[in-house]
C-alpha cells in the first residue's frame, strides 16, 4: 500500500511539473491594438487592388467614357462651336444628312482606298522584314532598332519630309522619274497619286512596328517544326509558306485589324500633306479622309452636331471591324481544334 501511494505521488508530482504554466493576462489596450491592426489588414487585402486600378478607371471615365457619351448626345442635337451650350434637339437628322452628303461618301471612299493601299503593302513588307530578322544576323539588335526608328518619328516631321520628296517641281521622286524618262507628276493634285503619296507615309512609319510584332511571334514558333520540315526536304520558301505563315495567322489577323482601325482614323498625314489648304484634303477633296472631314465640319464649319455624328459613324465602323475580327478569329480557333 505504501509503495503504491508513493508511486501515485511521484506520478502526480511529475504531471504537476510537466503541466503548462498559466498564460499571462493580456492587457486590454494591447488587445484592442491587435484587433485594430487585424481589421486594417483585412481591409488592406480586400480593397488595395481596387485602389491600385482606380486611377485607370477614373482617367478612362474622364477622358474616354464621358467624351464618348457626350459626343453621342451632341450628335442628336444641332449645336455650333460658337455656342456649345445651346443645343436644339434634331434626333437622327445629323445621321440622315450624312447619307445624302456626297462629301461624306467621298471621304469614306478615300479612307477605304488609302487604307487598302497602305495596309496591304505595309503588312507584306513587315512580314518579309521580320522573316529576315528572324535569322541569326550580325548586329541584329541594330537592325531591330533601325526598323523601329520611323515609328518613333513624329507625324509632322515625317509628313513634311515626304511633302518635299513628292514635290512637283523640285521633289526627289520626280527627279528619279525624270532620270527614267518619265515626266513630272503632280502628286498632290491627282486623285490616285495623292492617295498613293499619303499611303507611302503610313507604310514608312508603321512597317517596322508590325515587323517587330511578327518577329516576336516568329520567335515563339517551336524550332522542332522547322527541323521536321527540313528533314522532309522543305526549302526555306516552303518552310515559310507551310510553317511560318500558318503559325502567324492569329498575329496577322491582329495586325490587319489594328492597321484597319488606324487607317479609319487617319488624320495627321493627309492634313499636313495638304500644306496650308486646311482640312479639305486637296483642291478637289481627293484625299480627304473621315478624320479630315470630321475636323472640317467641327472646327472649320463649326458644326459640332454634324461632327459628332461623323465621330459616332466612325465608331460604329470600328465596332463592325471588331465584330468581323471576332468572327474570323472564332473560325480560326475552330479550324485549329
Amino acid at each position: 500500500m505504501s509503495v503504491g501511494s508513493d508511486t501515485e505521488a511521484v506520478t502526480s508530482g511529475a504531471g504537476a511539473v510537466g503541466a503548462p504554466a498559466p498564460a499571462a493576462p493580456i492587457d486590454p489596450a494591447e488587445a484592442r491594438r491587435r484587433e485594430r491592426r487585424s481589421r486594417w489588414y483585412r481591409r488592406d487585402v480586400r480593397w488595395s487592388p481596387y485602389a491600385l486600378v482606380a486611377p485607370f478607371f477614373l482617367f478612362f471615365a474622364a477622358f474616354g467614357l464621358f467624351p464618348l457619351l457626350y459626343t453621342g448626345w451632341a450628335s442628336l442635337h444641332q449645336v455650333e462651336l460658337t455656342a456649345p451650350n445651346e443645343m436644339h434637339w434634331v434626333g437622327l437628322r445629323n445621321f440622315s444628312r450624312l447619307l445624302s452628303d456626297e462629301f461624306f461618301w467621298n471621304a469614306l471612299r478615300n479612307t477605304f482606298t488609302i487604307g487598302v493601299i497602305s495596309t496591304v503593302p505595309q503588312l507584306l513588307i513587315a512580314l518579309c522584314v521580320a522573316h529576315l530578322l528572324h535569322f541569326k544576323l550580325r548586329g541584329s539588335m541594330f537592325f531591330r532598332v533601325a526598323v523601329l526608328t520611323p515609328y518613333a518619328t513624329s507625324v509632322a516631321a515625317a509628313t513634311l519630309v515626304f511633302v518635299l520628296l513628292f514635290g512637283r517641281d523640285y521633289g526627289m521622286v520626280n527627279w528619279a522619274l525624270g532620270q527614267l524618262g518619265w515626266g513630272p507628276v503632280d502628286w498632290q493634285n491627282g486623285t490616285w497619286t495623292s492617295q498613293f503619296a499619303v499611303s507611302t507615309i503610313v507604310v514608312w512609319r508603321w512597317t517596322g512596328y508590325n515587323a517587330l510584332i511578327y518577329l516576336a511571334a516568329m520567335q515563339a514558333i517551336p524550332p522542332d517544326l522547322y527541323e521536321s520540315a527540313a528533314l522532309d526536304g522543305a526549302s526555306r520558301w516552303q518552310q515559310f509558306r507551310h510553317v511560318t505563315v500558318p503559325s502567324l495567322r492569329p498575329t496577322i489577323l491582329f495586325t490587319c485589324v489594328v492597321s484597319t482601325i488606324g487607317a479609319t482614323q487617319l488624320f495627321g498625314e493627309p492634313l499636313l500633306f495638304n500644306g496650308g489648304a486646311g482640312a479639305t484634303g486637296g483642291s478637289d477633296h481627293q484625299f480627304q479622309t473621315l478624320g479630315l472631314y470630321l475636323y472640317e465640319q467641327g472646327w472649320v464649319n463649326l458644326h459640332l452636331g454634324r461632327a459628332s455624328a461623323i465621330a459616332w459613324t466612325m465608331f460604329l465602323i470600328l465596332l463592325l471591324i471588331g465584330a468581323v475580327n471576332w468572327l474570323i478569329s472564332r473560325a480560326l480557333r475552330k479550324e485549329t481544334t
